[in-house]
């Protein structure tokens, strides 16, 4: 049975979506002009030199489409999910907020902090926890605990219609269309295979994308994704450790943000952001090879910025 913060937080997002979507604060909106592959010309990638069967590039300035392969078709993403996870505990909760665990988000499967019922933390802490390791029980808790402080935020009035009437969702430009993201159901916050009545936990290639190009504009999202090794407590004293496993931060210069993803349904997954004086890219791959294909992404996103900087 799930704990009363848990159940209260699925009553929350199944209405709205998952309430990650309500961050969104638009400052673009996108025109079918940015969908335009741009850069149609010999040097770029065909469709069979890249293994993810969906992928994009994307210009993170404009949200203009640079490369596409599927980019347009939904899929499972993963853990890639969690950069959506920690944009939306950055834009809401201040960082000492004390975090607590429920028996809920204790019960995730790996890969897990391995947080017990009833432990507390700073939530910042577990920031790094979700970006670093993307521990499946970490981003329940902090998406529940994100959930009850959001609530609390509300008047009355709000929290009494917020089950019934979500129109003041649009009072905060909290509008997840004008992101272009018509095409993205969240169901779980940290990414593990789902499905509801109205379709699977997924999202498109070019969706992922566009999802980064807004996460990065956020500092403190930048910091903590960049961060390679990080210690915490928990208010119990509990000592943990967690190291980054986006990899690519060594392997290609410039590259500023990024997240992997692995479910059986989702294949590996990345999306990444990479900066060079005034250029900003985002490269998302979807189902990009399985199990022993772990480096396929690697490549991928090597090939891609490789084009997308000539």
């Amino acid at each position: 049975m799930l704990s009363a913060v848990a159940y209260f937080f699925q009553k929350l997002i199944q209405p709205l979506k998952f309430i990650i979507l309500i961050c969104l604060i638009i400052s673009i909106v996108l025109t079918p002009f940015n969908r335009v592959n741009a850069k149609e010309n010999d040097s770029s990638p065909k469709d069979n030199e890249i293994h993810a069967r969906f992928a994009a590039v994307i210009d993170a300035d404009t949200n203009r489409l640079l490369y596409g392969k599927n980019a347009d078709t939904k899929a499972p993403m993963a853990s890639t999910t969690k950069i959506m996870t920690l944009i939306t505990a950055l834009e809401i909760c201040p960082d000492d907020y004390i975090a607590t665990t429920s028996a809920y988000a204790a019960s995730m499967p790996d890969v897990q902090l391995n947080a017990v019922k009833g432990e507390q933390f700073s939530i910042k802490d577990l920031y790094y926890s979700l970006m670093l390791r993307s521990h499946n029980d970490t981003a329940v808790i902090i998406a529940e605990n994100t959930a009850y402080y959001y609530i609390c935020s509300l008047t009355d009035k709000e929290r009494n219609e917020l089950t019934f009437d979500i129109s003041f969702i649009n009072d905060y430009s909290y509008n997840s269309t004008s992101l272009g993201c018509n095409s993205t159901h969240y169901i779980t916050p940290n990414g593990l295979d789902a499905s509801d009545d109205a379709d699977i936990h997924s999202t498109t290639a070019y969706e992922l994308a566009v999802v980064m190009s807004y996460c990065i504009k956020n500092e403190h999202f930048l910091s903590i994704t960049q961060t390679h090794d990080y210690s915490f407590t928990s208010l119990s004293g509990r000592k943990y450790s967690v190291s980054n496993a986006n990899a690519f931060l060594n392997m290609y210069d410039n590259i500023i943000s990024g997240k992997t993803g692995f479910t059986g349904d989702a294949g590996y997954c990345y999306v990444c952001a990479y900066r060079d004086n005034d250029r900003t890219f985002i490269v998302a791959l979807l189902a990009c090879g399985w199990p022993d294909n772990k480096t396929y992404k690697w490549s991928d996103a090597k090939r891609l910025l490789d084009y997308t900087r000539a």
